[in-house]
């Protein structure tokens, strides 16, 4: 087993200052160094003993329908992978306009799903009819998200993308097939767990936008949120 060099002696042995840093800062740039190496380092940890996690349960046979107008199972999403990832968002039929932060996160990937592509399978499900989820898609300039309506609700209420009183949430799961089998391998449950003055997120938060703010002095803030339309 490898024995990790502590991080104070990483982030001391790694901080080299910026023309005309303070002492202050320089010292106050280090301390933060070990603490940004000892969260790697958790992250890491995390991720490992999320990929251990034992098979979950086997989905009822949900049915879904493709831009074509094709009706599918959950199996059919894989394709030639045997990972799935699929994001539920909120944007269902009584909906004008879909979730703003929703709307922020898969504009994050539209590009790099071309690449996740390559390792794993990437859906995303909405209750809207397809035509409606690529209308928008394509005003945001969207090419690379494949779309898929849920056939009923059935997937949405289970798999918590929709409340007993209609509200959406969104809903990112990652399944896996094992001997001809679909399992659900993992979803966050970090909704109802946020510290005070926080709002719900992922541990590592997955949207490039939150984490390009929180590397500032302001931070993410509390008063602002993404819109469809500046």
């Amino acid at each position: 087993m490898t024995t990790l060099k502590p991080a104070t002696e990483l982030a001391a042995a790694a901080s080299r200052p910026y023309p005309n840093d303070s002492a202050a800062y320089r010292q106050a740039r280090t301390a933060l160094l070990a603490e940004e190496i000892e969260l790697r380092r958790h992250v890491e940890r995390v991720a490992a003993q999320r990929r251990e996690l034992p098979l979950g349960g086997e989905p009822p046979p949900y049915r879904f329908r493709d831009e074509n107008g094709r009706t599918v199972g959950l199996d059919q999403l894989f394709g030639e992978h045997d990972t799935l990832v699929t994001y539920f968002w909120m944007y269902g039929p009584q909906r004008e306009r879909p979730c703003p932060m929703c709307t922020a996160f898969l504009g994050a990937l539209d590009v790099p799903v071309r690449d996740i592509a390559q390792k794993v399978a990437f859906a995303v499900l909405g209750r809207s009819p397809v035509a409606r989820q690529l209308a928008f898609a394509r005003e945001r300039g969207w090419r690379n998200l494949p779309f898929y309506e849920t056939v009923g609700d059935d997937f949405a209420r289970d798999y918590r993308g929709l409340a007993p009183d209609g509200s959406e949430w969104p809903a990112l799961d990652v399944w896996v097939r094992r001997e001809g089998r679909v399992h659900h391998f993992w979803a966050p449950e970090l909704a109802e767990t946020a510290d005070p003055g926080q709002d719900p997120r992922l541990a590592v938060d997955p949207t490039p936008l939150w984490n390009i703010l929180d590397l500032t002095p302001a931070g993410r803030g509390s008063d602002w949120y993404p819109r469809l339309e500046y």
